[in-house]
């Protein structure tokens, strides 16, 4: 992976292993492996040749590659080679789940108001039944079971009213109403506030990512890897750019035949 290296301005990630050891891995610069040990337990191997999958660290954030046949979901979705990772982004190696946190936990930081009154602030929907939904956050939102919730969470287990979401001097702020919790970034929080690129998940499976145009993401999305993503191969059935502007001289084109074969037959005597 060329250039990956060239990492003036990385943020630090945790990469959190699972049961038993539950220990955790600081994510600097660079390109980090991550295999079996001894035991056969996920751990940082010092071989990429026996890596599983390699964590690379630049300046566009963290990048997962997987190496060989290995099996790989990123928060249930397959990966067959490569991934850009968020923070709070659970990673699945051969069944076994990683994940992937941030520097600060989300419920320890002090961020100052970063969104104006009228900011558009947005709650869109990443994994769960809201995947592909968007909830704008001008006014606060209700998370839970009850009717009148605005983000409802079918499972009869779930809290009536779980969560407020809400902007409130600048900040957006997460609130616990049930003494539940949620998950944000990947750990367990009750009041919390939010970043853009911030991810939270409800009951599990529930995944929303926090979004607000005009102001810089935290962790960009999987799915979006942005402008400096490597070149990846394009379908043949995609339109390439400027198609449609050349819809109109192929449609000029057939008509100027079209009239030149008209004359041609009027010009010719009828037998």
């Amino acid at each position: 992976m060329p250039g990956l290296l060239d990492c003036p301005r990385v943020e630090t990630f945790r990469l959190r292993f699972p049961p038993p050891s539950r220990r955790e891995l600081t994510l600097g610069t660079g390109v980090h492996a991550i295999g079996r040990d001894a035991a056969g337990q996920l751990a940082l191997v010092d071989d990429p040749g026996a890596a599983l999958v390699l964590l690379c660290a630049d300046r566009r954030g963290l990048w997962l590659r997987v190496e060989g046949a290995c099996t790989v979901h990123v928060n249930g979705r397959p990966v067959r080679r490569m991934a850009m990772l968020r923070v709070g982004d659970a990673i699945y190696v051969e069944g076994a789940e990683l994940l992937l946190l941030g520097a600060q936990p989300p419920g320890e930081r002090e961020v100052p108001g970063l969104f104006e009154p009228d900011a558009r602030v947005v709650l869109r929907g990443v994994g769960g039944r809201c995947h592909g939904r968007s909830f704008t956050l001008d006014r606060p939102r209700l998370v839970g079971r009850a009717p009148e919730c605005d983000i409802r969470i079918d499972n009869p287990a779930f809290a009536e009213r779980h969560a407020r979401i809400e902007l409130q001097g600048g900040r957006l702020l997460l609130r616990d109403l049930a003494g539940d919790g949620s998950v944000v970034n990947g750990e367990a929080v009750r009041d919390a506030v939010l970043l853009p690129g911030d991810q939270l998940v409800f009951d599990a499976h529930h995944r929303f990512v926090i979004e607000s145009p005009g102001l810089p993401a935290r962790n960009r999305n999987t799915s979006d890897p942005g402008d400096d993503a490597p070149e990846q191969p394009v379908s043949s059935a995609v339109t390439p750019a400027g198609g449609t502007r050349r819809l109109p001289w192929l449609l000029l084109a057939a008509l100027l035949l079209a009239a030149a074969l008209s004359a041609l037959l009027l010009l010719v005597p009828a037998v």
